[in-house]
């Protein structure tokens, strides 16, 4: 039992994650209304990339400004399997074409296309969500980091490759629905996912891939792979003089975090009920950063805290201020990075941390002096 408590990790860090899912499973659904968990819902699927990024770039050196990309391409295999199954026959007899998705219709298509064949089946479907992203990062990878490109450089190619695949998606309206994306997701297979019941549903299975994902994570940096993503960025050169192949490391945690974030796309897809170029981009991939750099970029649990905070505060603050909600998250993400720059897990283990382990150890040493106290009385 010990050895797999230390491979995840340890004992403290296991009770973390169990604040964690008590807060996301048990706190929030018995305080919240369902309008106000299905937006806690739509954060953490953001948070499946800020995990993906902290062992990206917090342990492994490699900052990706493209996570949006494989966000979307989680989100619109799930969303391409609900509007198939949202544009039966029955369902679309007015069109022109029926059996289509209507945006095809709108664009003159009579035939589903072949790509968007496999989507018939949920299988399939979570087969792809899970394959495509890892197969996308290992092309970009073995692209790149075989070539040693790394550093600033890395961070610009995955950014104009967000820029590019918004390009494709906006430009091929007739196959991805456009700027307008795909919407009205309405059933899978069969159920209904829109009633509130099916909403919480969703939120609780969010939830508990999302723990996954990070027990997943902690697995991974408490392995030997782990050790050598903090070895290869502090040192890179040594651990390639050692006989290891950086390349190949880089390669397996990115596509890692590609499929993290996968898994998170799928999920608001399901819970939101549409998918839109707008989370694929280059501004939704730097809001992923910021939801890590917050949260902490060496804390898998401290990622899901920032990606709660940073969208819980622009929530807030776009509804109280509608003009001037931009600045105030500009200044916000200022303050944090300039203030702490670790994140809420710095701010934790600096400040939170050693306080709590006083109060520990004072009611430690009250309970040995009432203890020592009474083993006297008895001997006297």
């Amino acid at each position: 039992m010990d050895k797999w408590i230390a491979a995840f990790g340890g004992r403290q860090r296991l009770l973390q994650l169990l604040a964690l899912a008590v807060l996301l499973m048990v706190i929030l659904p018995l305080t919240l209304d369902i309008f106000r968990l299905n937006l806690v819902g739509k954060y953490l699927t953001y948070a499946f990339v800020a995990v993906g990024l902290v062992l990206c770039w917090g342990y492994g050196g490699i900052l990706s400004l493209g996570q949006g990309v494989f966000f979307g391409i989680g989100g619109y295999c799930m969303a391409m399997f609900l509007k198939l199954e949202a544009s039966s026959p029955e369902n679309t007899a007015i069109q022109s074409t029926p059996g289509i998705p209507d945006f095809m219709d709108w664009n003159q298509i009579t035939e589903l296309p072949l790509g968007w064949m496999p989507f018939h089946s949920l299988t399939l479907t979570v087969l792809l969500i899970l394959t495509v992203p890892a197969l996308v990062a290992f092309l970009i990878g073995a692209a790149m980091f075989k070539r040693r490109v790394g550093g600033v450089y890395f961070a610009i190619i995955t950014q104009a490759i967000a820029s590019i695949a918004t390009i494709l998606i906006i430009g091929q309206q007739g196959y991805t629905g456009g700027i307008n994306g795909i919407t009205d997701l309405r059933t899978m297979l069969g159920w209904d996912i829109r009633p509130d019941s099916a909403k919480y549903l969703l939120y609780f299975l969010c939830c508990i891939l999302l723990i996954a994902c990070l027990l997943v994570g902690q697995f991974v940096l408490n392995s030997r792979y782990g050790k050598l993503l903090i070895a290869m960025r502090d040192q890179e050169d040594r651990v390639r003089f050692s006989g290891y192949d950086v390349a190949n490391i880089k390669i397996f945690v990115f596509a890692l975090a590609g499929v993290f974030s996968a898994l998170g796309g799928a999920m608001f897809a399901l819970q939101v009920g549409f998918m839109s170029p707008s989370f694929v981009g280059t501004v939704a991939s730097i809001e992923m950063v910021i939801f890590c750099a917050v949260g902490g970029r060496l804390s898998l649990i401290g990622a899901v805290y920032g990606a709660l905070l940073v969208n819980l505060a622009k929530t807030l603050l776009s509804e109280s201020f509608p003009q001037l909600w931009i600045v105030f998250m500009g200044a916000l993400f200022i303050g944090v990075v300039l203030l702490f720059p670790q994140g809420l897990a710095g701010i934790y283990e600096d400040y939170v941390r050693p306080q709590v382990a006083k109060l520990f150890s004072r009611k430690r040493a009250a309970v040995s002096e009432e203890g020592k106290s009474v083993a006297q009385e008895a001997r006297s």
